[in-house]
């Protein structure tokens, strides 16, 4: 059963909490730790999948670090065993050389991806950005048709029927459900639900979209339409 997590208090323009980071790169892992304490978190490091998976169960952060290539337990791995568990925020370290890495990332449940070599500021900046996003959530219940979205508990219905999907998918979902009937293209796609570039490969996107229309159809309908040439749109008939 998942738990809820709460962040730490926001104090002026820092936010504080308790971060999980496990990377196995010593290197990496302390100078990442030695930044979240300056800006007033509290830091704990694993060097491998299995150390940090334990840390999280004991621990239970309010975000987590999570490079994808580990020892004992991979990175993707950890991560879907996390999300099943909690919906910690988590954010993936991946390499530049492998942009497959951060669609399996996203697809396994991470809420952000950063590519390596990274500044630590931007690791703090980013985070920073997602606790925002969570902290900030109020109770808001979206719905279309068949299909609700409660933001505040993460619990999505179809048909009265709760559906299980990961962070990034709920995301795309109530991007979808904020422009009904409107197209977006890919690029609006990523803007407006993760915030930043995917760097410019759109399968990233394509594969979310695909994997969120399984999830959500319902009688023979599926609400997600492509339109070639352009990009997709959430069809809401008239009531």
């Amino acid at each position: 059963m998942k738990a809820s997590r709460s962040v730490g208090c926001v104090r002026g323009t820092t936010m504080s909490g308790h971060v999980l980071i496990i990377e196995d790169d010593l290197r990496i892992a302390d100078w990442v730790r030695i930044y979240f304490e300056r800006a007033g978190y509290t830091a704990e490091v694993a060097h491998d999948g299995q150390t940090g998976l334990n840390l999280a169960r004991r621990l239970a952060p309010d975000l987590i670090i999570l490079d994808l290539t580990l020892p004992r337990l991979d990175g993707v791995e950890l991560c879907r065993i996390l999300r099943q568990e909690s919906d910690v925020p988590i954010i993936m370290l991946t390499a530049r050389e492998a942009p497959a890495q951060r669609i399996i990332g996203l697809e396994s449940g991470a809420d952000d991806y950063i590519v390596k070599p990274f500044d630590p500021r931007e690791v703090i900046a980013r985070s920073e950005a997602v606790l925002r996003r969570v902290q900030g959530k109020v109770q808001q219940l979206l719905t279309s048709g068949a299909i609700s979205l409660n933001e505040t508990t993460g619990a999505v219905t179809v048909n009265h029927v709760r559906v299980d999907l990961s962070q990034s998918q709920m995301a795309l979902l109530a991007t979808f459900m904020r422009h009904p009937n409107q197209v977006l293209t890919r690029d609006q796609l990523i803007s407006l639900t993760f915030q930043h570039e995917f760097e410019g490969f759109d399968r990233a996107i394509d594969s979310q979209v695909a994997r969120l229309r399984k999830r959500i159809s319902h009688g023979g309908n599926q609400p997600i339409e492509t339109v070639y040439g352009a990009g997709y749109r959430f069809v809401v008939e008239d009531e």
